[in-house]
C-alpha cells in the first residue's frame, strides 16, 4: 500500500513537470518587462523621454510584460490542463479537454454561489478574483491543481467505460467530459463553503505579524511563501503592501499608508535620508532568497542527479535559477520541487521567514516593484546608495545562504533519497529481458481484461499484424485504420472479433463496431503499444 501511494505521488510531481517548463521564459518577459514599464521607477531616474510611454522601448517592453503576464494570470488553468495530462495513462488529450472544462465549471459554480449569497461585496476583501473572466474565489495554483488530479483519476477509472447499449454512444472516452463536468459543479459549491474560512485565517495571521516585532516578520515571510503553491499569498500580503495593515508615515507632508506606497513615497522625495526600515521588512527578505538561496538550491539539485540525467536537469534548473536571480519570478524553482520533495520546501519556507528577519534586523531598506531579484536590488538598492539603503548586507546574508542552501539540500537529497529532477528511477534507461516483456504482457491483461486483449489481438492479426498498422483512430462507429498494405488485411478474422463490416480505402480500413467503438479503440492502442515494448 505505502509503495502505491509513493508511486501515485511520484506521478503526480512528474505531472507538475509539463507546465513548470514554460515559466523560466514567462517569468524572464514578466520580470524584465514590467522593471521597465513602471513610470515611478522611470520618473525616479529621468528615464521616461527614452522609455516613457509612446516610445519603441516602451511598446516592446509593454508586450514583453503582458506576455509573460498572461502565463502567471493563468497558472491556474494550465496546471489543471498539464496535471491532467501528465496523470492520464491513455487518450491524454481528452483527459485535457476535460480538465479545461471542469475547470471552467467549477470557478463558474462558485460565481454562481457568490452571486446568490449578495455577490462580492458580501465576500472578504481581497478574497474574490477574475478567474479567466470568471467572478470567483482566488485559488490560485491550487483550484488547478484540485481539478488537473480529480479529473485525471476520473479519466484513468471511465475512459473506457462501456455503457447500455441505448447509451453505448456516450461511453468511453466521451464518458469523461461528462462524468468531470457533473463532479466539478458538486466541487465548485463545495469550495465556496470551504475557502472563505481558509482566507479569514490568513488575514488572522496578518494581524499577528504586524504587532510581533522581528517574530512577526519572520511569520510575515514564512506565511508569504507557504501560501503560494496556494494562491493565496496575493490574500496574505497585499494589505501590507497597500494598506493601512503595512504601516502609515508622513512622506513629504502626505499620510502615506501601505508598505509599499510608503517606500516609493521616500523613493520620490530627494530630502529622504534613510529609507524606513519598517516599510521595506516586508519586502527586502526577498533579495538573499531569491538571488542566492534557490539558485543554491537549484545547484544542489543539478548535482545529486544522476550522471545520465544531469544535461536535462541542468537545462531546466539553470534556466529557473537564472530567472530566480534576474527577476525575481521563483515559481519555476519552488514548483520544481515542491511537489517531488514537500519537506525541502517546508524547509524553504522556514530559511524565508529567517531571511526577512535578518533584512529586518540588519535594517535593510531596499523596497521592490514586485520583485526580489538583481533588477529591483540594483534599480531600489544599488543606484539609491548604501547610505540610504544598507544593500551591501544583502551580499553578505546572500553569501551565506547560497552556501547554506547548496550543503543542506544536497545533504537531504541524499540522505533522504528525494526524488529531485534527475533522480527518478521510473524514468531511467535499461536494456529489456524478456521477464520485461512478460511482466508488461501480464499488466495488459490485468489492466484491460482478457476478452479485451483477445479482441484487440484479433484486429491486430486481421489488419496484417503490428508492423503492417500505421495509424488507429475512430469515428462515432468505425474503427478507423490505417495500414502499410492493405493485401494483408484478413475481412473474415476482422469480423469474428464483433464487427458487422469492414470497409476499404485504399490503405484505409474501416471497421464497424458500432457506438463501443472508442473503448475497442484504447483496448487496442494500449495492446499495441505494449507489443512494441
Amino acid at each position: 500500500m505505502k509503495d502505491r501511494v509513493f508511486g501515485v505521488l511520484q506521478r503526480v510531481g512528474r505531472s507538475f513537470m509539463l507546465p513548470i517548463a514554460i515559466l523560466p521564459v514567462a517569468g524572464l518577459l514578466l520580470g524584465i518587462g514590467g522593471s521597465f514599464t513602471n513610470e515611478t521607477m522611470l520618473e525616479t531616474y529621468g528615464l521616461l523621454r527614452i522609455l516613457g510611454p509612446g516610445t519603441v522601448p516602451a511598446a516592446i517592453f509593454e508586450v514583453m510584460s503582458d506576455a509573460g503576464d498572461i502565463v502567471f494570470a493563468n497558472l491556474p488553468i494550465i496546471f489543471a490542463i498539464g496535471v491532467a495530462i501528465g496523470m492520464a495513462k491513455r487518450e491524454k488529450e481528452v483527459a485535457a479537454l476535460a480538465a479545461a472544462i471542469a475547470f471552467f465549471i467549477m470557478h463558474a459554480s462558485i460565481s454562481a454561489m457568490i452571486t446568490i449569497y449578495g455577490g462580492e461585496q458580501n465576500m472578504l476583501a481581497g478574497a474574490v478574483a477574475s478567474v479567466c473572466g470568471i467572478t470567483s474565489l482566488q485559488m490560485g495554483v491550487f483550484g488547478g491543481i484540485i481539478v488537473g488530479t480529480g479529473v485525471a483519476a476520473l479519466h484513468n477509472r471511465f475512459y473506457k467505460i462501456e455503457l447500455p447499449q441505448v447509451l453505448s454512444f456516450f461511453g468511453g472516452t466521451r464518458f469523461v467530459p461528462i462524468i468531470s463536468a457533473l463532479v466539478y459543479t458538486a466541487v465548485g459549491i463545495l469550495m465556496f463553503y470551504i475557502w472563505p474560512p481558509i482566507q479569514r485565517a490568513i488575514y488572522a495571521v496578518g494581524n499577528v505579524v504586524l504587532n510581533s516585532g522581528y517574530a512577526g516578520t519572520w511569520v510575515y515571510g514564512f506565511m508569504e511563501r507557504l501560501l503560494i503553491p496556494f494562491g493565496l499569498h496575493h490574500v496574505f500580503y497585499l494589505p501590507f503592501w497597500q494598506t493601512a495593515v503595512g504601516g502609515t508615515m508622513v512622506v513629504a507632508g502626505q499620510t502615506v499608508e501601505g508598505a509599499q506606497n510608503i517606500f516609493f513615497a521616500q523613493l520620490a522625495d530627494p530630502s529622504v535620508q534613510k529609507f524606513a526600515v519598517s516599510a521595506t521588512r516586508f519586502m527586502a527578505g526577498k533579495f538573499p532568497l531569491m538571488i542566492f538561496g534557490l539558485p543554491g538550491a537549484a545547484l544542489a539539485m543539478y548535482r545529486t542527479a544522476n550522471r545520465s540525467k544531469r544535461k536535462a536537469a541542468g537545462g531546466l534548473l539553470l534556466s529557473a535559477a537564472l530567472t530566480s536571480m534576474l527577476t525575481g519570478i521563483t515559481e519555476p524553482l519552488e514548483f520544481t520541487f515542491l511537489f517531488v520533495a514537500p519537506l525541502l520546501y517546508g524547509i524553504h519556507c522556514v530559511f524565508a521567514g529567517l531571511s526577512y528577519m535578518l533584512m529586518h534586523i540588519l535594517e535593510v531598506g531596499v523596497g521592490m516593484t514586485f520583485s526580489g531579484g538583481l533588477i529591483d536590488m540594483f534599480l531600489f538598492g544599488v543606484l539609491q546608495g548604501n547610505a540610504k539603503t544598507n544593500w551591501i548586507r544583502i551580499i553578505f546574508a546572500g553569501i551565506v545562504y547560497f552556501i547554506v542552501y547548496y550543503f543542506l539540500f544536497s545533504f537531504l537529497i541524499r540522505r533522504l533519497n528525494l526524488k529531485t529532477p534527475g533522480r527518478d528511477d521510473s524514468e531511467e534507461v535499461k536494456l529489456y529481458h524478456r521477464k520485461d516483456v512478460d511482466a508488461r504482457k501480464q499488466r495488459a491483461v490485468s489492466d484491460g481484461g482478457e476478452d479485451a486483449d483477445g479482441v484487440s489481438e484479433g484486429i491486430c492479426i486481421g489488419l496484417g499484424g503490428v508492423e503492417n498498422i500505421s495509424d488507429v483512430d475512430c469515428c462515432a462507429t468505425r474503427l478507423r485504420c490505417t495500414v502499410y498494405s492493405s493485401e494483408l488485411v484478413d475481412d473474415e478474422l476482422l469480423k469474428s472479433t464483433g464487427a458487422a463490416g469492414v470497409i476499404h480505402k485504399g490503405n484505409g480500413v474501416q471497421i464497424i463496431y458500432g457506438p463501443k467503438v472508442t473503448v475497442i479503440k484504447s483496448n487496442l492502442e494500449d495492446y499495441l503499444e505494449n507489443l512494441k515494448k
